[in-house]
C-alpha cells in the first residue's frame, strides 16, 4: 500500500468499454464494514468487474485485512490530497481518511465519532458520484453498513441511508428497495413507527413503489414485469371488515399504475403474496412498510440480499446487513451480501451509462 503514482491511461472491460468506477463507503468504523469491504474486494471475480474507490481508514482495513490473512492489494491515497482531483487509475484506491484513525479497532459500539466519520465518507463518495467520470467521479455508490445511534449522537437527523441520500441529491421521488435470488420487495414507506404507517399512507406513497419496481425490474432484464401489490391489514383487510385502506387508498394507487401500462395487482393478503411471487409468478412484491417486506427478504437470502435506493440520480446499493458490533474483530463476517451489493452497483451503472451513450 502506498500513494498512488501516475497512471496515464484507464482499465477497460473485456468488451473494450471503460470499466465502472464504484465507490464503497466503509461504513461505521466500529462495525464489520472494514471486514466486509476487504473480504469482498479481495475476491478476484469482483475485482474483474470495475475499478473501485473506497472511502474509509486504512489503518481498519488493513487490521480486518490482517485477521483474515489477506495481503492488502489497494493504493492508500490521503482523502485531501491534490491527488484525488485527478483520475485515480488504479483498480483499487482507499481515501485514507486518517484523521479519524483515534477510534481504533476495539470500539465495537455506538460512538458520535463513528457517526460523523461514515457520515463524511458517504458525503464525500455522492459528491464524486455526481461529478464527471473525467473530473474523479465515480459511477455507483456502495454504501457498508451504518449505526443509526452513531448518527444520532453525531447530531444527523436522518434515519438512514435512504432517507440521506434523497437529501443530498433532492429526487423526484425515492424508494428503498431490495434484490435477492429469491424476492424483489419495494417499499411505500420505510424508516417510521409502525403506528404511524396508516397515517402517512397515501395513493402517491403505494403508486411510487409500483412504478420504480416496474422500472428497476426493465433494468435487470425483465421486460415485462409483473408487481404484485400486498395490502396494509390482515386478508388484505377481508372486504373492509379490517380496516379500509385497501380500497381507499392501495386499489386508486394499483389502478392508477395500470392506467399507465404497469402490469400492477392486488392489494393481496401480507401473509400469501410472497409465497407468491417466489412461485415466480410476480417479479417484484411492493410492501406497505418496513417489516412487512424485510421479513421474507432476510429469511430467504439474508447474506445474499441487496438495498438499492430507486429514484435517485446517482446508482447507490448496499448489503442488507447492519454493523454486527458484536462479531468485529472475530474475523466471522461474511461478504455475500457487499459481493451481491457491487455486483448489482455495477449492472445498474452499466445501464445507466449505457442510456447517456444512446
Amino acid at each position: 500500500m502506498t500513494d498512488t503514482p501516475d497512471i496515464p491511461a484507464r482499465t477497460q472491460g473485456p468488451t473494450g468499454r471503460r470499466k465502472p468506477v464504484i465507490g464503497i463507503t466503509m461504513g461505521d468504523p466500529a462495525g464489520v464494514g472494514p471486514e466486509v469491504v476487504v473480504k469482498a474486494l479481495a475476491d478476484p471475480q469482483i475485482r474483474k468487474l470495475a475499478r473501485f474507490v473506497v472511502y474509509g481508514m486504512n489503518e481498519l482495513l488493513a487490521y480486518a485485512a490482517d485477521l483474515a490473512e489477506i495481503e492488502p492489494f489497494w493504493w492508500r491515497v490521503q482523502h485531501d490530497s491534490p491527488r484525488t482531483g485527478f483520475s485515480l487509475t488504479h483498480d483499487i484506491v482507499v481515501l485514507d481518511y486518517d484523521e479519524y484513525s483515534q477510534l481504533g479497532s476495539a470500539i465495537h459500539k455506538p460512538t458520535r465519532q463513528g457517526g460523523q466519520s461514515s457520515l463524511t465518507f458517504i458525503d464525500d463518495a455522492v459528491a464524486a458520484a455526481r461529478r464527471p467520470i473525467e473530473d474523479a467521479g465515480i459511477d455507483a455508490v456502495v454504501t457498508a453498513p451504518i449505526c443509526k445511534e452513531s448518527w444520532r449522537l453525531a447530531g444527523c437527523r436522518f434515519p438512514g441511508h435512504t432517507e440521506l441520500f434523497a437529501q443530498r441529491t433532492r429526487p423526484k421521488k425515492v424508494v428503498m428497495a431490495f434484490e435477492s435470488p429469491q424476492l424483489r420487495v419495494a417499499l411505500a414507506t420505510v424508516h417510521i413507527p409502525l403506528m404511524d404507517v396508516r397515517n402517512v399512507l397515501t395513493i402517491g406513497a403505494v403508486y411510487d413503489p409500483i412504478d420504480l419496481g416496474n422500472q428497476f425490474c426493465k433494468q435487470l432484464g425483465i421486460k415485462n414485469p409483473r408487481i404484485a401489490v400486498a395490502g396494509l391489514n390482515p386478508h388484505a383487510s377481508e372486504n373492509g371488515r379490517f380496516g379500509d385502506e385497501e380500497a381507499r387508498i392501495i386499489a386508486p394507487a394499483i389502478e392508477a399504475a395500470k392506467s399507465h401500462g404497469i402490469d400492477a395487482s392486488g392489494p393481496f393478503p401480507g401473509d400469501t403474496v410472497f409465497n407468491a411471487a417466489v412461485a415466480g409468478r410476480y417479479d417484484l412484491v411492493v410492501a406497505m412498510y418496513h417489516d412487512q417486506g424485510l421479513i421474507p427478504v432476510k429469511l430467504l437470502g439474508f447474506d445474499r440480499a441487496v438495498n438499492v435506493t430507486l429514484g435517485l440520480p446517482i446508482v447507490r446499493t448496499s448489503p442488507d446487513h447492519g454493523t454486527a458490533f458484536d462479531i468485529v474483530g472475530k474475523n466471522l463476517a461474511d461478504p455475500g451480501s457487499m459481493k451481491a451489493a457491487i455486483r448489482l452497483a455495477v449492472k445498474l451503472a452499466g445501464e445507466e451509462a449505457g442510456k447517456l451513450e444512446n
